[in-house]
């Protein structure tokens, strides 16, 4: 049974283009994230999911310099271009990761994982749309179900959120999920990257955290929100864009 991450990345962005080459300690915050999910034991491949478009060249050329397979498809049908990357590399389980998430924690995406094996749920995440179930910061999203309910999908989902995202219509119509719930509700806290408050805040933590070596996970990042209680408020009045 294969397991492949898939990260989504491109390099258009309505409030911060360009946003994965940004950069954050002499790399790319692409850079950072492969790096990370890297550290995932066990994950057999990581591919990056981008677009056939002209602005995302720069992306596709960086990622195979990084060693990393690129995959590139739809700019506008999200779910075709991960479900062609996933079959592609012939997964059987799909971890879906998006780009700008610089603070991904490979030790939380490794737990996911080993419940994921052990027990029988179609979907495992700690993200969805049910904010009642959310208690790890935006920016640690992860989803791991199977390549099958993938391609359901593909099949099936036919309404424009469905095509322009991945995973509505798996939600939708999977009775078994299960929502990994951290035992202290951090879900206040935001470190992911859409706007120039958020990368100012994750480059502040960057600048505490990262010494050349991905050695720093929540506990680190929680650490640091507390004994600087300003950087909470970089970004907390962010709101996070909602489905079309």
């Amino acid at each position: 049974m294969k397991t492949v991450a898939i990260i989504q990345a491109r390099m258009g962005s309505t409030r911060l283009p360009g946003k994965v080459m940004k950069q954050l300690k002499g790399q790319s915050v692409l850079y950072h994230v492969i790096e990370r999910v890297k550290q995932v034991k066990m994950i057999d491949e990581i591919v990056v999911a981008t677009t056939t478009l002209e602005e995302d060249d720069i992306l596709a050329e960086k990622v195979n310099q990084y060693g990393i397979r690129v995959f590139r498809g739809s700019s506008e049908n999200v779910l075709s271009r991960y479900y062609e990357a996933a079959k592609e590399c012939e997964a059987d389980v799909v971890v879906r990761i998006t780009s700008d998430c610089p603070l991904i924690d490979p030790l939380i995406i490794n737990k996911m994982l080993e419940f994921y094996n052990k027990y029988n749920y179609e979907v495992v995440t700690n993200a969805g749309s049910d904010l009642e179930k959310r208690t790890y910061p935006r920016g640690l999203d992860t989803e791991i179900f199977s390549f099958k309910l993938l391609r359901n999908a593909m099949k099936n989902g036919k309404k424009m959120y469905h095509i322009e995202h991945v995973t509505p219509y798996i939600y939708e119509n999977s009775e078994n999920i299960y929502h990994f719930m951290n035992d202290e509700d951090f879900s206040n806290y935001r470190c992911t990257l859409d706007t120039p408050e958020d990368f100012l805040l994750i480059s502040k933590l960057y600048d505490e955290l990262y010494q050349g070596e991905h050695s720093f996970y929540l506990k680190e990042i929680i650490s640091i929100f507390q004994k600087n209680p300003d950087y909470f408020k970089i970004n907390s009045h962010i709101e996070q864009k909602q489905l079309n």
